[in-house]
């Protein structure tokens, strides 16, 4: 894979046969960020309570780290 702000045409051959190049490559269709940022958002607020909580700061800060 390469990538680059300047896109130019790079031949990459495999047992003799060139591999196409692709200008642009989408990794997550939008129906999976939605799903992924609710399932985030989900698990968040099942803990919200302790991470918001007079707990200590240093500590709540390696609890939300450890969720990360």
């Amino acid at each position: 894979m390469r990538i680059s702000r300047k896109p130019s045409p790079i031949q990459i051959m495999i047992d003799q046969i060139q591999l196409h190049n692709v200008v642009y490559l989408n990794y997550l269709v939008t129906c999976e960020i939605k799903s992924r940022t609710a399932m985030a958002k989900a698990s968040f607020n099942k803990w919200k309570i302790l991470f918001t909580s007079k707990l200590d700061l240093n500590l709540r800060k390696t609890l939300v780290e450890c969720y990360t």
